[in-house]
């Protein structure tokens, strides 16, 4: 037997072993894993749309949705540094303040847990994240680049000690190499931390590259009690494949958006998502219902979603700020032009 077809057969035996087939599998796609977990993102990743300026009745809109769904939890903003972000240049939910989470949501409701994401030096934590008795997030999801693990370590250390559940999503790791993945992945199992997250930042991996990292991450983090979760990227159209793959692989913390909303390309939509999961707690038509009044309307207004600029620099595998701002342009469609200036940039 060559390599590859040796290493096939491995992932396949890894693959079966978390999904709970033995020698038949039958019965498979008829069931579910009641440990996966939906992580709604539209809030905070839409945000970076708009400077984070949503109104209430918004929020309240994707709230209400979820918590219809069946959604595990959802992302309400960021908790960013105001020393750092002006809060005049930006809305409410760049961060999270409780006057401003209480207002829309009230007090936390039994069905629905909430987070906040804290991006590594870019968040006071040790003042703006609250004691969790005294706040109505449950969880804080620290963001970081490879560099700056130590501090993402000290602020799940933070979080975890004021009694939140916490994640680490490790960003743009298709930019990182697999010997620096592995040494962060070694000291991040060593943390507190409650799940880990593969992030595609760019939207530029393909799922064979999915199912590689994510059976990287659950090696790593074997024993400890920890989950693996993916946050992914539509700039391809391959955000709900990778998703797919992961979950298919052992990742059971899924984030999703409402309509895919999210920076640039948008993310893994919901919909789709609870479309595919058979867990009966997940109900579609509360997703399909908020869609249809409130993101159609909004998105006369707001652009998401995938286009070919995207398209290019996913393929590049290259953060997608040159596509927004062509996309803000008044040459939005001149596709070749993008395609050129990119690849000369190359």
């Amino acid at each position: 037997m060559g390599m590859k077809s040796a290493n096939q057969s491995s992932q396949e035996r890894q693959t079966n072993m978390h999904l709970g087939k033995d020698k038949d599998a039958k019965g498979t796609w008829v069931t579910y894993r009641p440990e996966i977990k939906i992580h709604d993102c539209t809030v905070r990743d839409g945000g970076l749309i708009n400077d984070h300026k949503f109104d209430d009745g918004f929020v309240k809109a994707v709230y209400d949705a979820c918590v219809a769904a069946g959604v595990d939890y959802m992302e309400v903003g960021y908790k960013a540094d105001k020393k750092i972000f002006a809060p005049s240049d930006f809305g409410a939910w760049k961060f999270c303040d409780e006057d401003a989470m209480r207002r829309v949501i009230g007090e936390k409701a039994p069905s629905i847990k909430l987070s906040a994401m804290a991006d590594a030096e870019r968040t006071d934590y040790h003042n703006d994240i609250l004691p969790r008795e005294k706040s109505v997030l449950d969880c804080i999801r620290v963001a970081t680049y490879i560099h700056q693990i130590p501090t993402a370590i000290d602020m799940i250390k933070d979080a975890h000690d004021k009694g939140y559940e916490t994640t680490i999503n490790l960003m743009a790791v298709s930019t990182v190499r697999d010997a620096e993945i592995v040494d962060a992945l070694e000291t991040i199992a060593q943390s507190p931390v409650g799940t880990v997250y593969l992030v595609d930042s760019f939207g530029a991996l393909y799922s064979e590259q999915v199912r590689y990292l994510t059976l990287t991450y659950l090696r790593a983090i074997e024993g400890t009690g920890k989950q693996v979760g993916i946050h992914a990227h539509n700039n391809q159209m391959l955000a709900y494949a990778n998703t797919i793959e992961a979950l298919i692989v052992g990742a059971n913390r899924l984030d999703a958006t409402i309509n895919g909303m999210g920076r640039g390309a948008g993310n893994c939509p919901l919909e789709l998502l609870i479309g595919f999961l058979k867990n009966p707690k997940f109900h579609l038509r509360p997703v399909l219902e908020c869609i249809q009044n409130v993101f159609l309307p909004l998105n006369q207004k707001m652009e998401w979603g995938y286009s070919i600029p995207y398209m290019i620099t996913g393929w590049l595998n290259e953060h997608p700020r040159a596509a927004i701002k062509t996309r803000a342009g008044s040459k939005k469609d001149d596709y070749v032009a993008f395609y050129d200036q990119m690849v000369e940039e190359e």
